[in-house]
């Protein structure tokens, strides 16, 4: 599979993994990156001297291309993205704020620049100041979510932007790439897929948690507040929606009972008081595997599909 987004990131396949927060690390993005998609390193909730560690630790398990994903809300985010220069990581991906005040110093150190956007306005905005792809995320999508589908988005952010196009928010499997490949994109940004990888570093009770899931075991909290979070339904989520909804609760109180709530799941492995951070597509999670049979088993699926395609006739 040779398109645009192969060509610029030097990969194989175009599939990008997802940065989540407490999860993506070193470990899982080699293991993206040697299976011929692209890793990515999660900077939320780490400081600085983390983020150096697992660059370098990553470049003794990789010889190939991954990025780092910078939040733009993060106080230490211009220490972070010094860094990635320093370190001349490939690519870095951007959200949660305005990544332009960045773009100088990421190209002056050859790494190419990658935001996360919700919008066509701000898809136009970042093309035209020089960005090397984009990222459009679905709410469908696990983690801070925006207000439009995957579909909405590729329908109307892809015929206007000449940048290659990731799509995130829902994928998956095979189907899912070949879609995003039929609609125009460059390729899809997975996330919730490789939370059931080997090489994953999230505890053993959220991949058990999202493999014994069904299909409609998600739900949004902090919609009401501007902070929109998607998640596996658990007793912590019933509680805080209930308070969000009944009116039992202030902003500042919501916001104290979700503080900690992602690192509490992913890593100490509370999934009942824990926010189990996860996307809409859950269906495919049926056990944990390597991440480069996730891969392969997801590219054969993908040209299966594009080839069934080109037998279509309207």
């Amino acid at each position: 599979m040779t398109n645009t987004i192969t060509a610029l990131l030097g990969i194989k396949y175009p599939i990008i993994q997802g940065g989540m927060a407490w999860v993506s690390e070193h470990r899982l993005a080699a293991a993206v990156s040697n299976a011929g998609g692209a890793g990515i390193i999660a900077t939320g909730g780490r400081d600085a001297a983390w983020v150096r560690e697992q660059i370098r630790l990553a470049k003794t398990l990789t010889d190939k291309a991954f990025g780092v994903n910078v939040q733009l809300m993060a106080p230490n985010k211009e220490e972070i993205i010094d860094i990635v220069c320093e370190e001349k990581v490939a690519f870095v991906t951007l959200g949660a704020g305005n990544p332009v005040p960045f773009f100088e110093k990421l190209k002056q150190a050859g790494v190419k620049i990658i935001p996360v956007v919700p919008n066509v306005k701000l898809a136009l905005r970042v093309q035209e100041k020089g960005a090397d792809a984009i990222v459009i995320e679905g709410m469908e999508a696990g983690g801070h979510i925006g207000v439009l589908t995957t579909m909405a988005l590729m329908t109307q952010v892809l015929p206007l932007v000449k940048l290659p196009a990731i799509v995130a928010g829902g994928f998956a499997d095979g189907r899912g790439l070949a879609t995003a490949l039929l609609m125009g994109a460059a390729g899809v940004q997975m996330g919730t897929r490789f939370l059931v990888s080997e090489e994953c570093a999230v505890h053993a009770n959220v991949k058990q948690k999202l493999i014994d899931a069904i299909d409609t075991d998600t739900v949004v909290t902090g919609l009401t507040m501007g902070h929109a979070v998607r998640g596996v339904k658990n007793p912590f989520t019933d509680k805080f929606l209930a308070l969000e909804y009944g009116g039992g609760a202030s902003k500042e109180e919501l916001e104290k009972l979700a503080a900690g709530t992602n690192r509490k799941a992913a890593i100490d492995g509370d999934v009942v008081n824990g926010m189990v951070q996860a996307g809409q597509s859950l269906l495919p999670l049926k056990k944990v595997e390597p991440v480069k049979t996730i891969i392969e088993d997801i590219v054969t699926q993908a040209r299966q599909v594009l080839a069934d395609a080109a037998k279509i006739k309207l």
